[in-house]
């Protein structure tokens, strides 16, 4: 085999990874976690053995997909824990954490879930929770934040945000900030009635 077609060849292949990762991307962000890699390989216009070549599993695919999304969940809560005033800093983390969330709803899945991931991805989600729960604590410390406020809370936020319908990403955003409003004025020691974000008009809920 000549050193061109070796070239060819890994270019063909880095060019097949890419595409696959954009593709799958778009489908979680959309369709959630339980879009299957056959339907990924069909819209990235290759063979379902190209996708296992390239991710062994479904999981590693997931890793790789949203690793940018979890280095910026942890990013959000390292600025959250380094603030001054740990209320300010809690608020700021959940108000960011659900406008990451619902914008992609398999990210949504794969931060809440107990997926089998790679280690890696299990582990910088860990160290994230880790540093969420530290910044609990110091808000508790403070007399911000309820004493009865368990981490948990922030997941079951997380997940009724993930349901918010809306006709445009921008009215799903702008919907997640005032619900997000609302939550952290429940979450408060002592609640103080400030303004909500303007209310967004959606879908009437489904039976």
């Amino acid at each position: 085999m000549t050193t061109e077609v070796r070239a060819r060849l890994r270019s063909d292949a880095r060019d097949n990874r890419e595409r696959i990762l954009a593709v799958a991307r778009a489908a979680f962000a959309v369709g959630g976690l339980d879009v299957p890699l056959r339907e990924i390989a069909r819209r990235a216009e290759v063979g379902a053995a190209t996708v296992y070549r390239h991710f062994a599993t479904k999981e590693a695919l997931l890793a790789e997909v949203f690793a940018d999304q979890m280095a910026s969940c942890a990013e959000i809560v390292r600025r959250g824990l380094a603030a001054e005033d740990p209320w300010h800093g809690l608020s700021v983390v959940v108000e960011e954490l659900m406008a990451v969330h619902t914008l992609d709803k398999g990210f949504a899945r794969a931060f809440s879930s107990r997926m089998a991931e790679p280690a890696e991805f299990a582990a910088e989600r860990d160290r994230t929770l880790a540093s969420l729960r530290k910044l609990v604590q110091q808000a508790k410390a403070a007399g911000s934040l309820r004493e009865d406020f368990v981490l948990e809370d922030i997941n079951l936020a997380l997940l009724a945000n993930e349901g918010i319908r809306a006709e445009t990403p921008e009215m799903r955003l702008a919907a997640s900030r005032r619900f997000a409003a609302l939550m952290l004025q429940s979450f408060q020691a002592r609640p103080v009635a400030a303004p909500l974000p303007p209310a967004v008009r959606l879908p009437p809920a489904q039976a």
